[in-house]
């Protein structure tokens, strides 16, 4: 009797372990979606109610450039239902951090006063030689009840 209940009990608990390891991810891509293969990344990727977002690039550090990269991210956000509003926290790394505070109220408009926690870096260059500016975002959404 001990021997069965001993047995019923880890398999009880290595079942539930198993079923705890498990993580379902939504995945999204923009244009044709490559990036998997390609570069070896998703644009971006959900996971319970969070969404985290790759950086998004601007080849220049403009109030047209940056405007072009909060759109991107926008339109990423509310592929599932999120807005800025849903940002809890942005990295942003650019080659020049003076422009980007230059024209940081381009970048304000889209939070709307609710800004996230938020990191800048300058850095030197990034992954796409012309690009200047990438930003990323981590969001989460209401959990479900």
């Amino acid at each position: 009797m001990r021997t069965l209940l001993f047995f019923l009990i880890a398999t009880f608990s290595l079942n539930s372990s198993a079923q705890d390891n498990t993580i379902r991810k939504e995945k999204f891509n923009w244009g044709r979606g490559d990036q998997d293969t390609a570069a070896g990344y998703a644009q971006a990727v959900k996971v319970d109610n969070m969404i985290f977002i790759s950086g998004t690039v601007a080849r220049d550090v403009s109030p047209e450039g940056i405007k072009r990269v909060y759109e991107a991210l926008q339109r990423t956000l509310a592929h599932y239902g999120a807005t800025f509003q849903n940002v809890v926290k942005e990295n942003l790394y650019t080659t020049d951090i003076e422009a980007m505070k230059q024209f940081n109220s381009v970048r304000k408009a889209f939070y709307k006063g609710d800004f996230p926690a938020a990191t800048w870096v300058q850095i030197s260059r990034l992954y796409m030689a012309d690009a200047k500016l990438e930003i990323e975002v981590v969001a989460m959404l209401p959990k479900l009840q």
